[in-house]
C-alpha cells in the first residue's frame, strides 16, 4: 500500500507500519512519520539494517504485495567491476500488534564467507500527537525508558506513573551480540548483530518478530477477516472502486466495545492519524455501506451508544446524550494532556447517530436495535434540544473550543467556516448542514417513536419541532441575492456568506423543499464549484478559495457522496451521473482507491487529479463513497 508520501504502508488488525524504500525505519516525525504503530503510539522507531558495515541499497524498492505484506531486494554498494557481494531478500508483514520479517541473505561470492549483519532497533513510544507537525512540546514528568537484552533479542519498556508500554524483538537465530548504538550513545537504541556463515554462493536466513504491547491492551485482537468475493471480475470502474472500497473498509475495521459490553467491529477513520473510532466518520461510513453491509451500522451504533455522554465536562465537551467525536488510547490522552481521550466536540455526530439508527431500521426492517437503543436515542434528542442549542438558539450550535476544535462540523479546521472575505465566523455558530441533519434526525426519530416504540405523543412533538426548524431555516439561511444557502449563521445571527459545498448536504437531509433543492443542486455543478473531478468545498473565485486548502477549496469524496445522494433524492439524474463520472475517474487513476481529499484544480488544468499533500490513505468514508455513488445511481434510475 502506497500512502500519499513516499513511504510504504502496511496495515492489518488496527496495526500499521510505515517503511522506507528499503524496508527500514529511521524515526521520522511530522507529516510522514515512519514506524510501527498501535493504539496511537509508535512501538518501533528504528529498524535499520547494515551488512558488513554498510547500509544496502534498494535494488527493488519495498512495495506492498498485499495490504499487510511488503517485499524488497537489497544489495550493498557495488560497481561494474566489483559487483555486490550479497543480495538481501526481505519480506515484512504486519498483523495484530506484530511486525514479522524474513531476511534471506544470499552470497554472490565463489568462496565460503562470514557476513556481519547488524540491525539497529529502538522504540520511542511516541504518541501520535507528538509526531504531528504542530511544534508543541508535551511535558512527561517522571517518564523513563528501559532496555534489556533477552535470550531471543531485546525488550523495550516505557513507564510513566500507571502507564506501561512494551515492545519485544525476538530473533531466530538469536543475535550474537546486543550492544548500545555507538552512533547514539545514552539512548535506548540497541544494535543486534549476527555473524552468519555462508557457503560458496550459499545463503542464510533471519526471522525477526516485533511484538507491540500497548498500555491497556494485553494483546491486539485480530479482526475477523471477511471472505473475498468469489464472483466474476468487476465489469467497470465503479465496480472496481466499490470492491477496493470494501477491501479498504476491512483494513480499517477495529474492535470496540458495544453498549452491552460485547465486542463489535467498527470502521476507524483513516491512516496514519485516525485509526480509531470517530463519531461522524464512522457513522457516515456506516450509512454509505448500509444497503450492502447493515451489520456495520449496527456495530457502530452500539459502540457509540456505549460511550454516549453522561455528564458535563468542559474540557472534553462531554454533555448528557451527546455522541462522541473521537476516541484516543495514547499516553497524552490518558494523562489528559490532550482532550481527545473521549472528545465530544462535534455538533453533528449526535443527529447523525439518530439518522443512522432509523436508516438501519428502514433498510433492514429489523426492530431489535431500535428497541435496544431507544433510551440512547431519546437522550440524543434531548441533547439537541438543550445543550445542542435548538431550545435556546433555534438551531444546533457550537462555540469554538480553544483547547480542541475551533470548528465542530465536518469542516473542522480553523478558518473553514468563513465569510466571503475570508473572516472566520464567531460563535455560537450554526452551520447549515448540521441543521439539515437535525431536521432529518427529528423526522426519522418521530417515525421510530410511532412505528417501533409505540409513542405517538412523542412522535407528534418531534414532527412539530422538525416542521418549525425547516420553516425557520429557509427563512433565515437562504441568501436571496446569491440564491443559495448561507454556510452558517454566526453568533450575531448574520449569514456567513461564503458559497460552500455544505449546501449540498441539505438536499440529502430533506430540509429544503424540492424547488430550492433543485436550484442548489444545479448551482453546485457550475464550473466554480465542480472541478470536473468533484465538487469543491468552496466555490472558486472567492477571496478565501485555495485549491490546496484543507476545507476552503479542496474536494472531498465523502462530501460529494452526500451531495450525490441528495441530487438523486430530488431527481437530478444528469447531475448524479456527472459527479459520479468525475469521482470514478479519480479512483481509476489511483488504483481504484479514492483519496480522503484531493486538490481543487480544474480537470482541464492537469491530466490527472492533483493529490492533497497530507491526505489519509486509506480513509473510511472515502473508501465507502463508491458504494454511496452506486446507491445514488439506483435511486436516480441510472442502473
Amino acid at each position: 500500500m502506497t500512502p500519499a508520501d513516499d513511504r510504504v504502508q502496511l496495515v492489518r488488525d488496527a496495526t500499521f507500519a510505515r517503511l522506507d524504500a528499503g524496508g527500514g525505519i529511521s524515526g521520522t516525525r511530522g507529516t510522514a512519520p515512519d514506524g510501527l504503530f498501535l493504539r496511537d503510539a509508535r512501538h518501533l522507531s528504528r529498524w535499520q539494517l547494515t551488512v558488513d558495515g554498510t547500509e544496502p541499497e534498494a535494488l527493488v524498492p519495498a512495495s506492498a504485495d498485499t495490504d499487510d505484506t511488503a517485499t524488497s531486494v537489497l544489495t550493498p554498494k557495488g560497481t561494474r567491476d566489483h559487483p555486490p557481494a550479497y543480495t538481501v531478500f526481505r519480506e515484512q508483514t504486519v498483523s495484530a500488534g506484530t511486525l514479522t520479517e524474513h531476511l534471506r541473505l544470499v552470497s554472490n561470492r565463489p568462496d565460503p564467507v562470514t557476513a556481519r549483519v547488524d540491525l539497529t532497533v529502538d522504540a520511542d513510544f511516541a504518541d501520535l500527537f507528538e509526531l504531528r507537525a504542530d511544534d508543541r512540546d508535551y511535558a512527561k514528568p517522571g517518564a523513563r525508558h528501559e532496555t534489556r537484552r533477552t535470550a531471543e533479542g531485546v525488550h523495550f519498556a516505557y513507564r510513566r506513573e500507571d502507564w506501561h508500554s512494551r515492545t519485544t524483538v525476538a530473533c531466530e537465530p538469536a543475535p550474537t551480540t546486543v550492544a548500545d548504538d555507538p552512533g547514539a550513545p545514552g539512548t535506548t537504541a540497541r544494535v543486534l548483530s549476527w555473524e552468519l556463515a555462508l557457503a560458496a554462493q550459499g545463503e542464510a536466513e533471519l526471522h525477526l518478530t516485533v511484538h507491540a504491547h500497548p498500555h491497556g491492551l494485553p494483546h491486539a485482537e485480530p479482526v475477523p477477516s471477511r471472505p473475498r468475493a468469489t464472483t466474476a471480475p468487476a465489469a467497470d470502474d465503479l465496480d472496481r472502486s466499490c470492491e477496493q472500497g470494501l477491501s479498504d473498509v476491512d483494513l480499517l475495521t477495529i474492535t470496540a466495545t458495544g453498549v452491552d459490553g460485547e465486542p463489535v467491529h467498527v470502521p476507524a477513520a483513516g491512516i496514519p492519524w485516525f485509526l480509531t473510532l470517530f463519531g461522524r466518520d464512522s457513522l457516515l461510513t456506516s450509512y454509505f455501506l448500509l444497503p450492502y453491509r447493515p451489520g456495520t451500522a449496527a456495530a457502530t451504533l452500539s459502540a457509540l451508544a456505549a460511550i454516549q455522554g453522561r455528564e458535563h465536562d468542559p474540557r472534553s465537551g462531554e454533555q448528557p446524550g451527546r455522541i462522541v467525536h473521537e476516541t484516543r488510547h495514547g499516553e497524552l490522552a490518558h494523562f489528559r494532556q490532550i482532550p481527545y481521550g473521549r472528545y465530544y466536540g462535534a455538533v453533528d455526530a449526535t443527529p447523525l447517530f439518530l439518522v443512522l439508527l432509523h436508516a438501519h431500521y428502514e433498510t433492514t426492517g429489523e426492530r431489535a436495535l431500535a428497541v435496544r437503543l431507544e433510551q440512547h436515542a431519546r437522550q440524543a434528542v434531548d441533547w439537541m434540544l438543550t445543550d445542542g442549542g435548538i431550545g435556546e438558539h433555534g438551531y444546533l450550535v457550537y462555540q469554538p473550543d480553544p483547547n480542541g476544535l475551533v470548528n465542530q462540523n465536518w469542516k473542522d479546521s480553523a478558518g473553514a467556516i468563513c465569510f466571503a472575505d475570508g473572516t472566520q465566523a464567531q460563535g455560537p455558530i450554526a452551520v447549515s448542514e448540521a441543521q439539515g441533519y437535525a431536521y432529518d434526525a427529528l423526522v426519522r426519530t418521530a417515525r421510530l417513536a410511532a412505528e417501533v416504540w409505540q409513542d405517538e405523543s412523542y412522535a407528534r412533538r418531534l414532527r412539530h419541532l422538525a416542521a418549525e426548524l425547516r420553516e425557520r431555516f429557509l427563512s433565515e439561511f437562504w441568501m436571496r441575492a446569491a440564491d443559495f444557502p448561507a454556510l452558517a449563521l454566526d453568533g450575531h445571527g448574520r449569514q456567513v456568506d461564503a458559497l460552500a459545498s455544505d449546501a449540498g448536504h441539505l438536499l440529502w437531509s430533506g430540509i429544503l423543499d424540492d424547488e430550492h433543492a433543485r436550484r442548489v443542486g444545479q448551482r453546485l455543478l457550475r464550473p466554480d464549484f465542480f472541478s470536473g473531478w468533484a465538487i469543491r468545498t468552496l466555490a472558486a473565485g472567492q477571496k478565501p478559495y485555495h485549491p490546496l486548502s484543507y476545507h476552503r477549496g479542496s474536494a472531498w469524496p465523502h462530501d460529494n457522496a452526500l451531495i450525490v445522494l441528495g441530487l438523486a433524492r430530488h431527481g437530478l439524474a444528469e447531475e448524479v451521473r456527472t459527479v459520479t463520472r468525475g469521482l470514478v475517474a479519480v479512483a481509476a487513476q489511483n488504483d481504484y482507491r479514492l483519496p480522503e481529499v484531493l486538490a481543487g484544480y480544474a480537470k482541464g488544468a492537469t491530466s490527472r487529479p492533483v493529490p492533497y499533500p497530507h491526505s489519509c490513505s486509506p480513509q473510511a468514508w472515502a473508501a465507502a463513497t463508491p458504494l454511496a455513488l452506486r446507491t445514488a445511481l439506483r435511486v436516480a434510475g441510472q442502473v
